[in-house]
């Protein structure tokens, strides 16, 4: 189904979706946490002992020569196809403020800053909003033609869906840019479907946050033609990456991170698969076929069973800010099997 845009620019809202709300804003104190997706605590000890190094370099303006080449290694890309970001989200600001679609196409559900950086840019923006009946799998003959940009997530937050590299690439074509957000694709185990090695037309977007424990670092990159980064780089603040944003990017596309990388994938997918065997031994259907840290369900009347699970303990991720999705949509974050038992009892209890 595509929604025409609805004549709004500006703002963080739109059709009554708070397209800036975001996991962060659930959990609080004394919360056990199921609704920001980040794998780890903190991070391990041997990225810790890394940033603590790199202190007594904070008086220089930070550099990100570094960075990019090792990015650019990891990707078997061109130094010039690489530009490191604070974070993902910085990334579709830059996207927002140096390009200038016609048409431009948010494939959801899936995170909504890509929607709400285009809006606040002042661009016109349609939704592709994929069918839950359908298990949410993307259907490439719904973008219209005319679409000269195209975000779309890969495995999709909420859903956790990830989409065949064939299916990505059916939509790539000369005179539009697809922009694929990645953020979470190394948590699947082999990276499979990524498009990270490069093709025509084609924007990766990485991050560090989900897999290493770094959501207050903010640290990610750009995969992209070389012409499409300096267009980015151009609009982009001076310094916006931090010296210790760099260093951490370095440290993490190292063999032996990449190897740590994968083994925590595996693991979180055997979680995943718990989780979801434990939901379905109480009737709670899990949507789509998840591949990601985290699941999707719908629930009867999940407003109230979020206030709950909140009294009890335990913050969700209210489904409703999504675009496509509703109240009794929730998304739950993958967390190790003690904390899932512990999880899974409570609700048990409310239902």
């Amino acid at each position: 189904m595509v929604e025409p845009d609805p004549a709004f620019a500006g703002g963080s809202t739109s059709e009554g979706y708070d397209l800036h709300h975001h996991g962060d804003r659930e959990v609080g104190p004394g919360l056990v946490d199921l609704a920001v997706n980040v794998r780890l605590p903190r991070p391990p000890a041997w990225l810790r002992q890394e940033l603590v190094s790199a202190l007594d370099s904070l008086a220089a303006y930070p550099a990100t020569a570094d960075a990019v080449r090792a990015v650019a290694a990891r990707h078997g890309r061109a130094d010039d196809e690489v530009l490191v970001t604070a974070g993902a989200a910085e990334a579709f600001t830059l996207l927002a403020s140096a390009l200038r679609p016609r048409h431009a196409v948010v494939v959801h559900p899936q995170f909504t800053e890509p929607e709400a950086a285009l809006r606040a840019a002042g661009h016109a923006v349609s939704r592709v909003v994929l069918s839950e009946s359908d298990g949410f799998v993307l259907d490439p003959a719904l973008v219209p033609a005319e679409a000269d940009l195209v975000f779309v997530g890969n495995p999709t937050n909420p859903t956790s869906v990830l989409h065949p590299a064939s299916s990505l690439l059916s939509l790539a074509r000369p005179g539009r840019l697809l922009v694929v957000d990645e953020a979470f694709l190394d948590a699947v185990p082999g990276e499979v479907e990524s498009l990270a090695a490069g093709h025509p037309g084609v924007v990766v977007l990485r991050s560090l946050t989900k897999t290493w424990g770094l959501a207050g670092l903010r640290a990610g990159y750009v995969l992209a033609s070389a012409d499409v980064v300096e267009r980015l780089r151009a609009v982009q603040v001076p310094w916006s990456v931090s010296t210790l944003a760099g260093v951490a990017t370095v440290a993490c596309c190292r063999p032996a991170a990449l190897e740590e990388a994968e083994k925590l994938a595996v693991a979180a997918e055997a979680d995943r698969e718990y989780l979801v065997s434990g939901l379905a031994a109480q009737g709670v259907d899990v949507l789509g076929d998840p591949r990601g840290p985290f699941v999707l369900v719908r629930v009867p009347d999940g407003a109230s069973l979020r206030a709950r699970l909140r009294e009890a303990g335990y913050a969700v991720r209210r489904g409703d800010t999504f675009p496509g999705l509703g109240p009794d949509h929730l998304r739950l974050a993958v967390r190790d099997r003690a904390t899932t038992d512990a999880f899974l009892a409570t609700l048990r209890e409310l239902s």
